[in-house]
């Protein structure tokens, strides 16, 4: 199954960079927490970008890979968006909710994994 959620992972990423998604971060999480394999965390440039990522991966992931989040929160408001995949979650923030509420420190003891375009 890691390896499944991996290669979700990279089409994911794939996919907020190809939306211009910035600061793109992969954590893995799955030897600290039970909630998830993999956390995504990536920035947007303001709450239309930020919304725009989301509905872009949601559309992409329900087309390509016949995938719904578990629970999808944040669009409207546009500074921090929740999309919960199961084994993965991804973090979609504005700039300043990236550095208030700090996930990578939050989560420091995780793994940052590398994921190559393509």
């Amino acid at each position: 199954m890691a390896k499944d959620d991996f290669m979700l992972v990279k089409k994911m990423v794939n996919y907020l960079e190809d939306k211009k998604g910035e600061d793109i971060l992969v954590l893995e999480v799955k030897d600290i927490t039970l909630i998830c394999n993999y956390f995504i965390l990536v920035t947007g440039t303001n709450p239309t970008h930020i919304q725009a990522l989301a509905e872009s991966l949601v559309e992409n992931l329900k087309e390509n890979e016949d995938l719904k989040p578990m629970n999808y929160e944040g669009v409207k408001k546009g500074e921090w968006v929740l999309l919960d995949y199961g084994s993965v979650v991804v973090h979609i923030f504005d700039g300043e909710a990236r550095k208030f509420y700090n996930l990578e420190r939050l989560w420091g003891e995780a793994k940052e994994v590398e994921v190559e375009k393509g």
